[in-house]
């Protein structure tokens, strides 16, 4: 199940959680050798933002998985954590906007996704739910996705 919408009603307590999405989980393997890697979306943007500030790279790279690197949705996330994390002071409306309109977007609300929840896309665009990053690293020949602290608001 990759719906945050049914997922949210699931009963978790107490199971291991194991998540495979398509293209997320091939955009993660192909790059995993990199010094930092981030799984990332607009409910976790700030702070991705953030680490990539603190981690100060010279060179950060999108990795924008999915249609083929061409998904709207994908590549207004990437614009906007992207001025965030140059510093920015973007706000987020038009980017959403342009998540909300994308061809994901309308398949999911109109239902032509099979396994989708009439709330995923207002889900997926609740900007900065979740106060952590999400890093990715290999460990014990598996690559795994954890919640990553990033450090406070100076």
């Amino acid at each position: 199940m990759n719906s945050p919408g049914l997922l949210r009603t699931a009963d978790l307590e107490g199971r291991t959680v194991v998540q495979k999405t398509t293209a997320g989980t091939v955009g993660a393997l192909a790059v995993k050798e990199a010094s930092l890697v981030l799984c990332a979306g607009f409910v976790v943007a700030e702070a991705t933002a953030r680490l990539l500030r603190a981690h100060a790279s010279d060179r950060v790279t999108f990795v924008v998985t999915g249609e083929d690197g061409r998904a709207e949705e994908d590549l207004a996330c990437a614009r906007y954590i992207a001025r965030r994390a140059a510093g920015a002071g973007t706000d987020a409306a038009a980017y959403l906007r342009r998540a909300r309109t994308s061809r994901a977007a309308a398949e999911l609300t109109q239902g032509v996704r099979q396994g989708a929840h009439a709330d995923d896309v207002a889900l997926c665009l609740e900007l900065d739910r979740f106060p952590f990053a999400m890093a990715a690293a290999v460990e014990d020949s598996l690559l795994v996705l954890r919640p990553r602290e990033v450090p406070p608001v100076p």
